[in-house]
């Protein structure tokens, strides 16, 4: 494979380049590296490279010049990527897939960026290695030649190595252990010194479902499981969430189309879905609000017939999601319940299809260790001060959409599983 890397600084991958691993791999000729000063491809007396922004504003921004004569003296050159805090990830899927090509081309950035127009005239992926700013793309480029080399066939020495890395499987690797057999008192687990291959992979692939689970829990979503897997995860997983979280179905004060505070009907959809979704998610409770009297009897027959009537024999599973619900006159009512319940007042949090600045992660937060009471409305949303005496109002789930019109169903469903999916 070979690599072309662009920079200024050219001298700062000498070192790197010259050592350990990747140095034998140039000896063997698994990789080569070929390293081009962009001041080369200048066109003034003093070989700068950057100039001031038009516009205006702080620092220096690399000039077009350079980086299209160096792509330009490269011809093909491969993929072109650009090292930038603004582009793609950099993670082991994409480590892979760079390994399969034969030549790729690292343009290094510096100062406050590149000028834009080298996008118009050359293909340039932009390749981040996190959410964090460093001083060029030089530090960002070894990241990215390491993670592609060990790759290659041949880099590691043993090519079995490679694959019981972190992430190779999705997952955070297991723990290691070598001599001696006891250090301090802590020993190796026993497992490692049994002998037994079978028990030693089961438990490596457990360690390293905890690792992950503990860590890194966004991994299990792309994450191969086998059935196993998820019944450990299951075993492992202690601390429910969802029994934190609370749903409150409000039908006054509730707005109109004309703006006004008016009082919605309760509807059996409503009632049978959203406890279904809190069954589900292993919700605290579910709160239907309706201060009509008739209203309220309706939902008690609803409730009746599921869970001690003919319904209960028929589809006893709906059930056991409608024990869930409680029928209340107002929201005053459904914080007082679960401060009873649990000890402490709710977070209130409200919600609305058209405005809202407060994001899943804050409410997430608060429900590590604190009852949140999510509350949806009917009709064309809540009245406003009912939003006023909430503690935040939750970002719209089409916030950047001038159309917004999902069901209350469908949005309590997005919205909880956004709360408490079992990836966060």
């Amino acid at each position: 494979m070979k690599i072309n890397i662009l920079t200024i600084f050219p001298q700062f991958f000498e070192s790197p380049l010259s050592c350990g691993l990747v140095s034998k791999a140039r000896e063997k000729g698994i990789i080569d590296f070929n390293l081009l000063d962009l001041r080369d491809f200048t066109f003034n007396r003093q070989r700068n490279v950057d100039d001031r922004p038009y516009g205006g504003g702080p620092g220096m921004v690399m000039g077009v010049d350079a980086p299209a004569g160096a792509f330009a003296h490269l011809g093909g050159g491969g993929r072109r990527i650009m090292l930038s805090p603004k582009g793609r990830r950099l993670d082991q899927a994409l480590a892979r897939e760079l390994a399969q090509e034969e030549e790729v081309t690292l343009l290094c950035g510096r100062y406050e960026g590149i000028d834009a127009r080298l996008d118009d005239i050359y293909p340039v992926e932009t390749v981040s290695v996190g959410d964090f700013v460093l001083n060029g793309g030089e530090t960002g480029a070894l990241c990215l030649i390491e993670s592609v080399g060990r790759l290659l066939p041949g880099y590691m020495g043993h090519d079995g190595s490679a694959d019981e890395e972190s992430f190779s499987s999705g997952l955070l690797e297991y723990p290691h252990y070598t001599r001696p057999e006891e250090y301090e008192g802590l020993p190796v687990p026993e497992v490692l010194r049994s002998g037994d291959h079978g028990r030693i992979a089961k438990w490596r692939r457990e360690q390293a479902l905890t690792e992950t689970l503990a860590l890194r829990p966004d991994l299990l979503g792309e994450a191969p499981l086998a059935d196993g897997d998820v019944a450990f995860l299951r075993s492992r997983t202690r601390w429910r969430p969802g029994k934190n979280l609370f749903l409150a179905l409000v039908h006054y004060p509730i707005v109109n189309k004309k703006k006004k505070v008016v009082t919605t009907s309760l509807t059996n959809l409503d009632v049978h879905d959203i406890a279904r979704v809190s069954r589900t998610y292993g919700l605290g409770g579910y709160f239907v609000c309706t201060p009509i009297e008739d209203q309220q009897v309706l939902a008690g027959q609803l409730l009746e017939y599921w869970l001690k009537g003919g319904g209960s024999e028929a589809n006893p599973d709906r059930g056991e999601a409608l024990n869930r619900v409680r029928v209340v006159r107002l929201l005053e009512d459904a914080v007082a319940a679960i401060r009873q319940a649990t000890g402490t007042c709710p977070k209130v949090v409200a919600t609305s299809a058209r405005a809202g600045d407060m994001p899943a992660s804050l409410a997430r937060s608060w429900l590590q260790d604190q009852p949140v009471l999510l509350v949806m409305g009917t009709g064309y949303g809540l009245a406003p001060e009912v939003i006023a005496q909430a503690d935040g109002l939750l970002r719209g789930i089409r916030f950047l959409d001038d159309y917004n019109h999902l069901s209350v169903r469908s949005a309590t469903s997005i919205l909880v599983d956004r709360l408490l999916g079992d990836v966060l």
